[in-house]
């Protein structure tokens, strides 16, 4: 048990609301605020995700109120291939291949190409969620033909990457070009 006056950002509690046992409702706290009015008590603005669902949602507790914190166990796994429903991902060490739902992965897909090595979030041996790596390199297979010489990094323009995503990268990138990408922001960081 924990303090909702401890919440951080990366936490994974059980919010109680499953009306599964073997399933619980794992929500991860994506930003927080404590907020003190003039008037009135203390209390903590959540912003969560629900693992299983993927929903967003703002909910605000009693600093004092408890709330069941959980323990994660990660294991780095390949991302495989998709047959179309399915996301097949390989244990490293063992070789079992774990399937996952679109709603498990759907984020870390935005970063995951093939034979891309995860981390991949278990609990009670049940996989529940997959981060990509921090950096990842990937190919830009569309955006505006690059102006030569100008390799200024304040302009930029949309650029879609091999996985779909689409962010602002310099205006000297070109199609075909590698770049690598912060998985946390999502944002450009160097030509390769």
């Amino acid at each position: 048990m924990m303090l909702a006056g401890d919440i951080r950002k990366g936490v994974i509690f059980d919010d109680g609301k499953s009306t599964d046992p073997k399933r619980p409702s794992l929500q991860l706290v994506v930003d927080f605020q404590h907020v003190k009015p003039g008037k009135g008590a203390a209390f903590v603005r959540v912003t969560k995700k629900d693992l299983l669902t993927g929903k967003v949602l703002d909910e605000t507790y009693n600093p004092s109120t408890k709330i069941n914190d959980v323990t994660i166990e990660r294991k780095e796994m390949t991302y495989l291939y998709n047959d179309g429903v399915l996301y097949y991902f390989m244990d490293n060490v063992t070789y079992e291949q774990i399937p996952f739902e679109y709603n498990s992965v759907k984020d870390a897909l935005n970063f995951v190409v093939e034979n891309t090595n995860c981390n991949v979030q278990f609990y009670n041996n049940i996989p529940i969620s997959v981060e990509p790596p921090i950096f990842v390199e990937l190919t830009v297979t569309k955006t505006e033909p690059g102006v030569k010489g100008d390799t200024v990094k304040t302009g930029g323009k949309p650029a879609t990457l091999e996985t779909g995503f689409v962010l602002t990268v310099p205006l000297f990138i070109n199609e075909g070009d590698r770049i690598r990408v912060d998985t946390r922001t999502g944002e450009y960081m160097e030509r390769l």
